[in-house]
């Protein structure tokens, strides 16, 4: 009898060992092995499932040898019966564990394609204000509107518009885009055809991070998987899809950069406006959003506008994909509606703090993100609170750091990552961030003094308030707020030269 057992394909789970484990068990006759996408609880992959009575069971942390356990079903654990995945309420990743990344028909099979279906018999204008209803805003950081962003390309007349996929998901700690293009492609093609209706488009790109080959290569498998279906249309048209692989630069995760380095120029951020859905690619109304955002607007036209403006809070509706990693016990991803706390999360879902470690601080939305202490973890996370807290969501990463961590030299760290990936395009960002680096290697060797402190901290506001695009303008906030948060961790290193302690 023949045992069919299921293993992530993703990149996390591959990491962990899934490979091996489909190695050393390909040569038994009894055992048959499907390659899906990932859970997303990565502390516990390897993760094997199997088909039971109730469910799948699942058996984490596998190795080799558990295969006979596993044949013999003994030692599952119900998938409702793991926290982790049994408190979300998922919508964009409902399917993953389950999803055959690269089997059309299994995700036609999920219902996949009926967003596809449904926004086909819409005009243009009634995709938008379907998309309207929805509320949806834009899941890569900046939270603008979705539907105004369509409409404008829309009524911008023009002979060709472009759409296009960021999928150069480069902020520390954030994979949920990773996962949706290793996981389920094609649920990311749905929403860019959905979108290129809406505004007019017969041309698009994916522009793929370096450093996701596996998704690259995954996401061309699913192009040319729909183009031998004929599914890669828009009204009856040839929809051109194609994907186009960055260099490795941070900043073109800003639109203007990217749409600079897709034109094969250097990544450097432009002056707005014109603002891309005016005059992106090539000069031509071109609308940029992240992976998540595409993935998103599919599962609101498969479930309608309002499905979605009913989860979340007043200004923040639908669900955040949340990325969790640092020193807590559980890492993954996590899809719940907006409003939980930080620590409701960190709790409930991270699981606490590692073993041995006490919690310091924690960052949310990348490397340019504000660091938050314990005094604020009652913040909810929606866009209308981290604005009023000076912070922004982000992407969704959150990374959790302990009692060991010296904010002083984390500060030191920010700063010099954001020096390295300043495009240059401003003096503010280009000028500002080095001289920050140096205040702060003084600040951490114990050569700093307390003007230098003030120095950074109007060196940062000044960065703020002038430099063009968000790298720059968000570059000080983790300074500033673990300045904020810390100052006696600097003020000591002041002291240390000064020879009070």
């Amino acid at each position: 009898m023949t045992t069919r057992v299921y293993l992530s394909n993703d990149t996390s789970a591959r990491a962990a060992g899934a490979d091996q484990l489909a190695e050393a068990w390909s040569l038994d006759s009894e055992i048959q092995i499907t390659r899906t996408s990932s859970r997303g609880a990565l502390f516990l992959e390897p993760l094997v499932e199997r088909d039971g009575t109730n469910g799948r069971l699942l058996w984490p942390l596998a190795k080799p040898d558990d295969l006979p356990r596993i044949k013999a079903g003994l030692g599952g654990i119900e998938i409702s019966k793991v926290p982790f995945l049994a408190r979300q309420q998922r919508a964009v990743f409902a399917h993953f564990g389950m999803a055959e990344p690269l089997s059309l028909a299994n995700y036609q099979a999920t219902n996949g394609w009926r967003g596809i279906e449904r926004a086909a018999g819409l005009s243009p204008d009634g995709i938008i204000a379907e998309m309207k209803v929805s509320e949806l805003r834009g899941r890569g950081g900046a939270a603008f509107p979705v539907w105004e962003k369509w409409d404008i390309a829309r009524r911008t007349h023009a002979e060709c518009k472009y759409v296009v996929a960021n999928a150069d998901e480069g902020d520390a700690g954030t994979y949920c885009d990773r996962m949706i293009m290793e996981g389920e492609p094609f649920r990311l093609i749905a929403g860019m055809l959905i979108c290129a209706k809406a505004i007019g488009a017969d041309r698009g790109y994916i522009y793929c991070r370096w450093e996701y080959p596996a998704a690259a290569a995954t996401m061309q498998a699913a192009i040319d998987a729909c183009e031998r279906g004929g599914l890669l249309t828009v009204d009856g048209k040839k929809f051109q899809l194609e994907v186009f692989r960055g260099a490795g630069s941070y900043v073109c995760g800003e639109e203007t950069a990217l749409l600079s380095s897709l034109e094969g120029g250097r990544g450097m951020v432009k002056v707005r406006p014109p603002y891309p859905a005016v005059a992106g690619l090539y000069g031509k109304p071109t609308i940029v959003s992240n992976v998540l955002t595409f993935a998103t607007v599919t599962e609101i036209f498969s479930r309608g506008a309002a499905w979605h403006a009913s989860l979340g809070t007043a200004r923040s509706k639908g669900t955040v994909s949340l990325q969790l990693s640092g020193r807590i016990k559980q890492p993954g991803l996590v899809e719940i509606p907006f409003g939980a706390s930080l620590g409701e999360v960190i709790e409930q879902f991270g699981g606490g703090m590692a073993d041995g470690a006490q919690f310091k601080a924690v960052q949310v939305g990348g490397p340019l993100g504000s660091l938050f202490p314990a005094s604020q973890l009652h913040i909810k996370l929606c866009f209308a609170e981290f604005h009023e807290a000076g912070a922004v969501l982000g992407h969704g990463g959150i990374v959790v750091f302990d009692h060991e961590t010296d904010m002083v030299e984390l500060a030191r760290h920010y700063m010099t990552f954001t020096a390295d990936e300043s495009c240059g395009k401003c003096a503010p960002c280009r000028i500002g961030s080095m001289r920050g680096r140096e205040l702060l290697e003084r600040i951490h060797n114990g050569q700093g003094t307390a003007a230098d402190l003030a120095l950074l901290a109007d060196l940062g506001d000044t960065m703020k308030a002038t430099s063009l695009c968000a790298h720059g303008a968000r570059g000080p906030y983790p300074v500033l707020t673990a300045i904020e948060h810390f100052g006696d961790e600097f003020q000591k290193k002041l002291q240390a030269r000064s020879g009070h302690i």
